[in-house]
């Protein structure tokens, strides 16, 4: 009884019982009293006055169910029978309508005589509970197989979900039906997809960041054998703290669910404190974002730095209008890969992680970054 199928399916059949049999009072309570007492009005504008002989009183009854299949009788106030049609019914016991078994119904006549009648139902008490029954085995049969398909896709989402936790990220469930549990299914799926995804590109990256340490790590190993200057040293410990720094970023920027701070940053400003460092200068007009500005900080130093390692003078930085611009006079970059660019250790714009850090940044801000041949420019949102 713990299976969700079993639980569904005994609630649709436990409420249509209690249909059936709410329908089944209802119609004895309601429906047949209201018959005798219709008949009960065309008697009393047909019957004669109590006055009248008996033959007349039984004339007049008769013409009442000529054309009904009714037992009816005629009692006098004192319950002496006037006058009778079809099978003996017994005298009245009372004012008012009464049930007698549920088949006799009794009304009293203004004048006082009491008129019985008997509705004999055209089939008995036991065709209507084999008809319930037999709509209720309709039903049931009709309803199961509806219910387990129903179950049995959350039973599959189940297996799916125990698959996925278990380490399979491959898993996915099929999607079957419009309803709410396909697009349950639906959920499900892209979530392990892109579970799938991230799992992947950390792999990649991490086996990527261990192939990419080797070589400034070769270099100083070298360099200490054969007793390079102290200088050639610090350069390749420099690039190798500079490599783990946007690794350790790039992962931090991945697990962050929001901007750790958040404040009004001026992008022409923050971009100028930049390209002086680079003896450029920023031009364009002041525009405000909100953001964290190390991070802003670190995106504009990013692009200047691709631009002055792999492409060539002069180098020209803007900001207008909610987008910032760094373009060099170098060659650019293909058409075909300038997405690629932005992906981590491309080898062909520069290798690390500058330019993934780049978009990593501006998304976290609410912006995108795109190439465009020689110029990476990135788009953010105003303050506000």
């Amino acid at each position: 009884m713990r299976r969700l199928y079993l639980r569904i399916y005994f609630a649709v059949l436990a409420s249509l019982a209690v249909f059936a049999v709410a329908a089944a009072v209802l119609w004895h309570s309601v429906a047949e009293p209201r018959e005798g007492d219709d008949l009960a009005l065309i008697a009393r504008n047909v019957l004669p006055p109590a006055a009248a002989p008996s033959a007349e009183q039984q004339a007049a009854l008769e013409h009442v169910v000529r054309d009904v299949h009714v037992d009816l009788a005629l009692f006098a106030p004192d319950g002496t029978r006037l006058a009778a049609v079809g099978d003996v019914l017994p005298a009245p016991t009372r004012a008012g309508w009464h049930f007698s078994g549920g088949r006799f119904w009794a009304s009293q006549l203004p004048d006082g005589r009491w008129l019985v009648s008997r509705m004999p139902h055209r089939r008995g008490p036991a065709f209507g509970l084999a008809a319930l029954a037999l709509i209720l085995l309709a039903v049931g049969v009709g309803a199961y197989p509806v219910v387990r398909r129903l179950t049995e896709r959350l039973e599959r989402l189940q297996q799916g979900v125990e698959a996925l936790g278990a380490g399979d990220l491959a898993a996915r469930v099929k999607v079957e039906g419009w309803d709410e549990v396909a697009r349950l299914a639906e959920s499900f799926n892209r979530a392990a997809g892109r579970i799938e995804e991230l799992v992947a590109a950390h792999k990649w990256l991490l086996a990527n960041t261990s192939h990419e340490l080797r070589t400034p790590l070769a270099r100083i190993r070298m360099a200490l054998e054969l007793g390079k200057p102290k200088s050639e040293i610090e350069r390749d410990i420099a690039e190798l703290d500079a490599l783990i720094d946007e690794v350790l970023l790039a992962s931090r920027l991945d697990a962050l669910a929001s901007l750790e701070i958040t404040e009004e940053v001026d992008l022409l400003a923050l971009a100028a404190e930049e390209a002086a460092r680079y003896d450029l200068e920023a031009q364009g007009e002041p525009f405000v974002v909100r953001g964290d500005p190390r991070l802003l900080r670190r995106m504009v130093r990013n692009l200047l730095d691709n631009a002055r390692r792999h492409g060539a003078a002069p180098i020209e930085i803007r900001v207008r209008r909610g987008e910032l611009r760094v373009c060099d006079a170098g060659p650019g970059v293909p058409s075909a890969e300038r997405e690629r660019v932005f992906e981590p250790f491309y080898s062909r714009r520069g290798v690390g992680l500058g330019l993934t850090l780049v978009r990593q940044i501006a998304r976290r801000h609410g912006g995108e970054a795109r190439c465009e041949g020689a110029c990476f420019c990135v788009t953010l949102p105003a303050s506000g």
